[in-house]
């Protein structure tokens, strides 16, 4: 239901998150532990920054924090920037539909669409980050294995 793009954004911030007393953090650092491509997260982050949910320091020891505490910080304004919550078409094709003239399944969607905006809204990425485990980065193809 989420864009790559805003599943990237959740994992780069899962791991400033995770890697709070380290901050800031290099962008090139963030990707390389995320497993994301670094030129996108360059993207992501600028965009964050812009919206106000991490600063960015320049410079050789610069790099990403959140502009709050990973607590106070929600999904929902993670995602905002990446997803249209607010000018949702009808994902059954139908043209017609809103509320004056719904489909069938209008108001069954419309309770899915509440429950995840609910939840967005109220959970927190240190929620998140606390049940997550850090990622294991995959091992180098250029070291030779031991014979």
């Amino acid at each position: 239901m989420l864009t790559r793009t805003s599943e990237y954004a959740l994992r780069a911030m899962i791991h400033l998150a995770q890697h709070e007393k380290d901050w800031p953090i290099a962008g090139p650092r963030i990707a390389k532990a995320t497993e994301i491509p670094p030129k996108y997260l360059s993207k992501i982050l600028g965009d964050l920054v812009r919206v106000g949910v991490l600063e960015s320091s320049p410079g050789k020891s610069g790099g990403f924090r959140m502009f709050r505490t990973p607590k106070a910080t929600s999904l929902l304004a993670v995602l905002t920037p990446f997803e249209q919550f607010a000018n949702r078409r009808c994902p059954f094709g139908n043209q017609k539909c809103n509320e004056i003239d719904p489909c069938n399944a209008h108001d069954q969607w419309k309770k899915v669409i509440e429950a995840q905006q609910q939840f967005l809204a109220k959970t927190s990425v240190q929620d998140i980050a606390a049940k997550m485990s850090l990622p294991v980065l995959k091992k180098s193809s250029k070291t030779k294995p031991k014979r």
